[in-house]
Formats: C-alpha cells, structure tokens, sequence
C-alpha cells in the first residue's frame, strides 16, 4: 500500500506540474485555471470530491518538490501514507529553515515510530525548534478563538469551541473527574442493592438512580448543566468542586530566562504541558508559581528522587508513581495516545511473582492495554531507560520508548583519592 501511494503521489504531480508547464504560455492567470481544471478531472476520475482532490495534489506536490527523502522512503514501504501526510502537514505549517534542518529527522522519525507517537514527536520537534517565536504564534492563535456549531443528523449538533489547549484539557480532565465519580457512585448503589434479592429493592429511595449512561454520556450532560445552568448543585457531593490536575514540565534554566528568544539562544527545550506539547514560557512561569494543584517537574536532576521501594510494598508512593508517569507521559503499549494521569501503573514482573515495586518495573498502561497485556498472550520485556518491547502472539516484537529520560547518577572518578559525594 505505500509503494502504491508513492507512485500515486509521483503520477499526480507529475500531471499536475506538466499541465501548468503548457498553461505558461499563455500567462499566470491560465496557469490557475489549469490546476483547477485538473483538479477537476482528478476529483471525478477517483470519485471523490474536489476539496479531497485539492488536499492530495497539495500533498503530492510537497514530497515530490519539498520532501523527495519522505516519498522515497514511502516507495521503499518504510514509512506509511499516513506518515507521510502527517510529515507534510507539520513541517509544511513550520518556518522555511526549520522544516529544512528537521526534514531528514522526520523522515527516520516517521520509520521508527506509529502514526500517532510519530505525530506527538515531530510536533515536539518543531516546536522545539521554533521555541523562540512560540509566544508570538501563540498570541496570534488567541485571536481566533470561537465557538460555533456543525449540524448534525437526528435532530442533534456539534458544539466545537478553538480555545487554548491548557484550557481545553482541563475542561475535559474536570468533565472527565466529575463524570467518573456519577458514575462510580451509581454503579455502587446499583451492586448494593443488587444484594438485597429484592425486585423492588431502592424503590422509593430519593438518593436511589437507575443510570446507565456511559462515561461519555455523562460528560456531555455535565457540560451542558454548567453551561445552560451554571451550577452544580444537582450533582452528587462526589462530583462537585472536583479540579483536574496537570503536570508542567519546565527545564530549570528556562525559568530564568527573561523570555522565549533568550530561551531559544540558549538552545533549551520548551516547557510542556503533559498530554498537549510545548507552550510559551510566559504561561509555563505562571502555572509553576500558581494554583499549588499543579504539578510542576523540573527537568534538572534531584538526586532525592525515589526510585525503588524494593518489595517493601506493593503500591508505588505518591513520588514514585508521578516520577512513572512523567517518564512515560503516556501509556506504554504500541501508538498508545492515552496520558499517563488516566493509566494504571503496572508491574512489569507482577508482585506475586518476586516483581519490586521500583521505576524499573513500572510502567503506566490504559486498562484496555493492561488487560491485554495480562490475558491477549502477550510478552512484555522492561528493558534499560524504560523502554518496553513487546512480542505479540504472532512473534513481532514492537518497541516502545519513553518520551523522556530519568538522570541516571554515577560515580566520577577521583582524582585526589575520595569516593564521589553521591
């Protein structure tokens, strides 16, 4: 399928470019006129619509003439269309300069990892990269916030709101919150009275509700209570005041950097928000100085980190499983996108079977992939650094690499004799 997207991509240029090379002759306004001609023809020859044609000449056009390592490694079945297309998109919405220096990472980029870990890498990368004018694309993007709806069948709407992603998820972290404690407490009194043999068992019990709506469901009547009403007050005591938690990750020295320029100069990384990506430093100062709910990880190392409890006990302390969690940001199966926060931190080698309870035998997996991980036969294998390769049932082994490193600390060698101070 990649090979054949290759030359599909190849031709379609090809098609392109050569009937704006015998419109020239006539003058620029033909040249228009022509690709619109041709994407015309190429919408009605594939059946599909003309905007769809216009987004695959777009793409075409920019791995034949901007990113030829990407179509190559895409006509040697390396990388996948979906790669590929993810790669234009990025790098095509970054600066000349960058997209030149990051090309050729993205390309081994987009052939080492799954689609949507490829996806969160390369936009890292970018941001990275561009770090220095972060605060002023950022200022920009406010100003195209809005609300709006799409119409939808069945008598139903979409609600979309573009607002700052910091906003945006912890609307849904607090949704989230709020959803799983209605839901949590109901399928409590549901089991309890289950127990009585009764039929008619809450009958008549005012703090008694049949809910069977799903996570989703309840979300969305939670957003709409806040948002028509105002208020909470017809919610249980569990889901009213609840506040989601975010871990911002802010290496040290940027903190004393007088802004992203200066940051950028000194080659650092920007801060980020886990689950979103890179944000200006000017909202990472104030979230590391504010609300004592967040969770700030500073990226300079701090030898008091704890690492291991050994079998002391089953259940990692509080530091240790936010120091797993930060490691990870996500769950650790293969393209998983799910944040750590919403994983269980799993024993690699269970407890039962002489596993520690230590960095090196946890990782954070959703509950879909920590069931598959127990029952699918499956094999997972902790290796150095926090990376897990899993083999499946099949025998293909998939590596998973954490989005960031632990600082190891070692002994230097002394050179007047004494033992290093850690």
């Amino acid at each position: 399928m990649s090979v054949f997207a290759a030359e599909r991509f190849d031709r379609i240029e090809r098609l392109r470019s050569n009937a704006v090379e015998n419109a020239g002759r006539y003058g620029r306004g033909a040249a228009e006129v022509v690709e619109r001609s041709v994407r015309l023809e190429l919408a009605a020859a594939l059946g599909m619509t003309e905007s769809a044609a216009g987004m695959l000449m777009a793409q075409a056009e920019a791995l034949v003439r901007r990113f030829p390592d990407a179509l190559a490694s895409l006509g040697s079945a390396r990388m996948t269309e979906r790669h590929a297309q993810v790669l234009v998109e990025l790098l095509d919405a970054a600066r000349v300069e960058v997209r030149e220096r990051l090309s050729a990472r993205a390309v081994a980029l987009a052939e080492e990892l799954p689609v949507g870990s490829f996806r969160r890498a390369l936009r890292r990368l970018v941001e990275t990269e561009d770090s220095a004018t972060l605060t002023e694309r950022h200022a920009h993007a406010l100003t195209l916030r809005r609300v709006l709806i799409e119409p939808a069948t069945d008598g139903m709407a979409w609600l979309h709101a573009l607002l700052p992603a910091v906003e945006a998820h912890a609307i849904h972290g607090r949704l989230t919150a709020m959803g799983k404690a209605i839901t949590g407490r109901n399928a409590g009194v549901r089991d309890k009275t289950a127990g009585t043999g009764g039929s008619d068992a809450g009958a008549g019990d005012p703090g008694f509700s049949e809910d069977s709506r799903t996570l989703d469901q309840v979300r969305v009547d939670i957003l709409g209570d806040l948002l028509i009403d105002g208020d909470t007050t017809t919610l249980t005591p569990e889901a009213r005041g609840i506040r989601s938690t975010v871990s911002v990750t802010v290496p040290a020295l940027a903190l004393l950097a007088g802004d992203d320029t200066d940051r950028h100069a000194r080659g650092l990384a920007p801060a980020t928000v886990e689950g979103i990506g890179p944000i200006p430093l000017a909202d990472a100062k104030v979230l590391c100085g504010g609300d004592p709910s967040w969770t700030r990880v500073l990226t300079h190392p701090e030898t008091g980190m704890v690492l291991s409890v050994g079998r002391t006990q089953y259940r990692p302390p509080p530091q240790l499983r936010r120091l797993i969690a930060w490691r990870s940001e996500r769950c650790m199966a293969p393209g998983c996108g799910v944040p750590a926060s919403r994983c269980q931190i799993d024993h690699n080698i269970a407890w039962e079977h002489g596993g520690h309870t230590a960095l090196n035998n946890h990782a954070p997996l959703c509950t879909g992939h920590h069931t598959v991980k127990h029952h699918g036969g499956w094999n997972i294998q902790h290796l150095d650094g926090g990376a897990l390769l899993w083999t499946s049932p099949t025998g293909r082994e998939y590596l998973v690499k954490p989005e960031r490193h632990v600082p190891v600390f070692r002994p230097s060698a002394p050179s007047d004799g004494r033992d290093a101070p850690f």
